[in-house]
């Protein structure tokens, strides 16, 4: 009889907690399937941030579809007010559209976003063209970006620095991070509108020319985004000097 394939799950500490069926081959298949369903949602469900297939795939059997397990849950899911999303090359739980009012009823307020007109601006030039210099971010924009506005996207897990720029001073570059694709709920890059369509929409100046004002870039990452609290007549912060 061929040995039934078993995992040693383990603590932050290493120290083993016990070993998990993964086969499941005593299990006639139906039952071995709704045991990798409740599984794979058990872990979805457990956890804030996006699952990846390689965290799942730690809890089925080499046999196991993965997608075709996830739809399965999708399709039991569907009469309920949440539901699984691909976010940030993971999956996640997230709340259907409609309920927003409800929840903001039950916990008494809107849900904000904590970023300033400028730090929209600015993560909407980082999530496009990076990796970028704050240098390269203050030409594209019109105007000097400040090292607080780094900070403050910095602070709130959307970008870090990336490798250190070829040109004069060798500035690091910014890229976004996962925290950028969960909060927004992107399962990629490839989820922000096409840089075309924001050219032919005039939200940002061609390859050549110089870009627009930063009003019409931060009212377009608004929609994209979900932004919410952000005022369109605030102004952005003077020139840093520094």
């Amino acid at each position: 009889m061929a040995r039934t394939r078993k995992a040693e799950a383990a603590g932050p500490t290493g120290v083993g907690l016990g070993r998990l069926d993964l086969d499941l081959e005593d299990l006639p298949a139906p039952a071995r399937w709704r045991e990798w369903m409740a599984r794979v949602e058990a872990v979805i469900f457990a956890v804030d941030k996006p699952v990846s297939r390689e965290q799942l795939a730690r809890v089925v059997g080499k046999a196991c579809n993965l997608e075709l397990v996830i739809d399965d849950i999708r399709d039991e899911l569907r009469g309920r007010p949440y539901e699984i999303v691909n976010v940030a090359g993971g999956w996640g739980f997230r709340t259907k559209l409609g309920f927003g009012d409800a929840i903001r009823a039950a916990l008494g307020g809107a849900r904000t976003v904590a970023l300033s007109k400028a730090d929209a601006v600015v993560l909407m030039g980082v999530g496009y063209f990076q990796p970028i210099t704050r240098g390269e971010l203050s030409q594209l924009l019109g105007r000097e970006v400040s090292r607080d506005v780094i900070a403050a996207l910095r602070g709130e897990g959307l970008i870090a620095a990336g490798s250190r720029s070829p040109t004069p001073g060798a500035p690091y570059a910014y890229v976004t991070i996962p925290g950028f694709l969960s909060h927004f709920g992107f399962d990629s890059l490839r989820d922000l509108p096409d840089i075309e369509k924001l050219e032919d929409a005039g939200l940002i100046g061609r390859a050549g020319e110089s870009a627009l004002g930063g009003d019409a870039l931060a009212i377009e990452l608004r929609g994209v985004l979900g932004l919410v609290g952000v005022d369109v007549e605030e102004e952005l912060p003077e020139e840093d000097t520094a």
